[in-house]
């Protein structure tokens, strides 16, 4: 009897124990859950005629010069991968105008629009492109290493998923220098079923880091789709066990992006630490140039181009609404034209890299020569 009371006792224990715990855990669980649902998508911004223009421009340019690059790698001036952002130029632009001097981005490759949105020049950009010593990195890198320290922009990247550690890394830097400086780490649907992706929620949440990982979901990764490949489709959610909040947000509307872009950059700068923003994008174009996407209809990338056009929208907004004619947006795409067409020439013209850069940005100072 005695065993049994002692037994008794123990499981009556062991019950309002283990009854505790699963009280925690959902409780855990519901403070998570409601640190998520406080965030919303905020409403699009509202945008005066030269916010318009400015976000028309900067999204045309990007257009114009990624069909371009088209062009130059079927004639064979650029080699290697390319892949083109066409149809997700609001991402960039959009979060782009939410950001201040000093703020940092860092991208995978699909990363042509996010270095001319952050002001790197046509021309190098293209001349990297091509590989000529007049290129981001001197004709060496091509389209998924450009950098630029001057710019903040800290590469594009060709490893999948890989720039987000560093992109975490970029935010613990502006922490310790405390610096009020937000790193802007981007990456796609594909790259967020990636580990590396979740080591680095955890440390930017635990520390409190001043990330914004912007997820551009263009629903297809390199060819395959997002209800197939992710078990949760809802990427806003992905730092949920992190206690990382996130929302979704409609890439297609420039105004939604700047709009939610402010929210974010704000939460980090007040030392809340990391937040998520899914992107609702499309790429009208193949993964790369050699992903003829068969995996999707004609008609439904006609639908979104028809529908849903970032840089559309914008121009339609200029005419309707600020008194904008036909003739003068006319005149701002004849002018990224001019600026494409220049770099184009420049890219093809350029000198090719010199032998003797064969031996230089390289880690090791000293290359030993050969025995006699």
């Amino acid at each position: 009897m005695a065993t049994r009371s002692r037994n008794s006792a123990s499981n009556s224990s062991a019950t309002s124990a283990g009854g505790s715990s699963k009280s925690a855990t959902e409780s855990s669980a519901k403070e998570i859950v409601k640190t998520l649902e406080h965030f919303e998508a905020p409403a699009p911004a509202k945008f005066a005629k030269h916010d318009e223009v400015r976000a028309y421009r900067d999204m045309l340019l990007i257009r114009r010069f990624e069909e371009k690059a088209g062009q130059l790698y079927g004639m064979g001036f650029i080699g290697g991968f390319c892949h083109l952002y066409i149809g997700q130029e609001a991402v960039v632009v959009g979060m782009q105008m939410a950001m201040q001097e000093g703020d940092e981005v860092i991208t995978g490759y699909r990363d042509h629009g996010h270095m001319l949105a952050t002001g790197m020049e046509a021309r190098g950009v293209m001349a990297e492109l091509t590989g000529r010593r007049s290129g981001y990195s001197k004709g060496k890198g091509g389209s998924m290493h450009m950098f630029s320290k001057e710019k903040k922009f800290f590469g594009g990247h060709g490893i999948v998923g890989a720039q987000v550690p560093i992109g975490t890394g970029l935010a613990f830097a502006n922490k310790y220098s405390d610096n009020g400086a937000v790193s802007i780490t981007y990456f796609g649907d594909g790259a967020a079923n990636q580990g590396q992706v979740y080591e680095s929620f955890n440390m930017a949440s635990l520390w409190k880091l001043p990330v914004v990982y912007v997820i551009e979901n263009n629903r297809y990764a390199m060819g395959t789709a997002v209800s197939r490949a992710s078990a949760e489709t809802d990427f806003s959610h992905r730092g949920l066990s992190f206690k990382i909040p996130g929302f979704q947000v409609d890439g297609m509307d420039v105004r939604a992006v700047k709009a939610a872009g402010d929210l974010a950059a704000e939460h980090c700068r007040s030392g809340e630490g990391p937040i998520i923003l899914e992107m609702m994008t499309y790429r009208y174009r193949g993964h790369s140039m050699s992903d003829p996407a068969k995996y999707r209809s004609r008609d439904e990338v006609q639908k979104m181009r028809s529908e849903s056009d970032p840089i559309e929208q914008v121009k339609k907004r200029l005419v309707a609404d600020h008194g904008m004619s036909e003739d003068d947006v006319k005149a701002i795409d004849k002018d990224v034209r001019d600026i494409v067409a220049d770099a184009a020439d420049f890219a093809q013209n350029d000198p090719e890299p010199d032998e003797s850069e064969l031996w230089t940005d390289i880690y090791a100072e000293d290359i030993p020569q050969a025995a006699e």
